[in-house]
């Protein structure tokens, strides 16, 4: 009988390729699907090697086995991994920027946050003049009503300003607001918490004893304590929310000329 030339050790093939008889006592060699070669020696085929295996060239080629692979898409991507399309930062949320901030696209999963003309800040948190600031924050709002409803608007000027502004459950509760504003002085007590022409941060209030406010009578400042308090009871609670024209402080009490 013929001799099989297969028989024996796959035929003397790679162990990755099949050994089929041809004529008597003869072989040939093919190697696997996956796999290349003469049959005798057979490598596993790469397919990243290859166009970056049919990946989107913004994507990573993975081989997983003999001619497999998989496409991830690559950071700042999103996609299928055969097609990439990029993530634009700014797209989502305003990149988190400010809403008072344009958000540019520097570079992949870069950006930068600038605040827009007439605000001030890193971008992240932006502040406009301290007469709209008044409005956004729950603990000033109430002053801000005070002095729409008495059409001051000294505050929204090129300033510079520093405004010392008592809490808006403050202003709510004291019973002597009422009285003020039957009387007609509460214009009066509004500007006795606003200081012009300079932007006194908290630093600079503790080396100061007597500043003069927008109605004409000075306000006493103390520091002790790690406190600052303006005539002897009233507390900064909050400091330094800086504006385009000045700065504000919260504090604890009503003052009065």
């Amino acid at each position: 009988s013929a001799i099989d030339a297969c028989k024996t050790s796959n035929g003397g093939c790679s162990a990755k390729a099949e050994c089929r008889r041809t004529t008597p006592g003869n072989r040939a060699c093919v190697c696997n699907a996956g796999y290349t070669g003469d049959g005798i020696v057979c490598i596993e085929i790469n397919p990243c090697l290859e166009s970056n295996g049919g990946c989107d060239r913004n994507a990573e080629c993975t081989q997983t086995g003999p001619n497999q692979a998989v496409c991830n898409c690559l950071k700042g991507y999103s996609g299928d991994g055969k097609r990439c399309t990029y993530i634009s930062l700014c797209s989502q949320n305003n990149g988190g920027c400010s809403e008072f901030a344009i958000c540019n696209d520097t570079e992949l999963t870069e950006r930068t946050c600038t605040c827009k003309h007439n605000y001030i800040g890193d971008g992240f948190k932006c502040r406009g003049n301290i007469f709209q600031e008044l409005l956004r924050d729950s603990n000033t709002s109430r002053f801000y009503f005070h002095l729409e409803a008495l059409s001051i608007r000294d505050i929204a000027g090129p300033g510079p300003f520093t405004l010392f502004v008592p809490r808006t459950d403050v202003l709510n509760s004291d019973p002597r607001v009422k009285d003020w504003i039957a009387k007609g002085v509460m214009a009066q007590v509004l500007r006795y918490h606003m200081v012009g022409c300079a932007s006194l941060l908290y630093g600079d209030l503790t080396t100061i004893t007597n500043i003069t406010s927008l109605h004409g009578d000075p306000i006493h400042i103390s520091y002790s304590q790690n406190s600052l308090v303006l005539n002897n009871k009233a507390e900064i609670i909050l400091s330094d929310a800086v504006g385009t024209n000045g700065v504000i402080h919260i504090i604890n009490q009503i003052l009065v000329p």
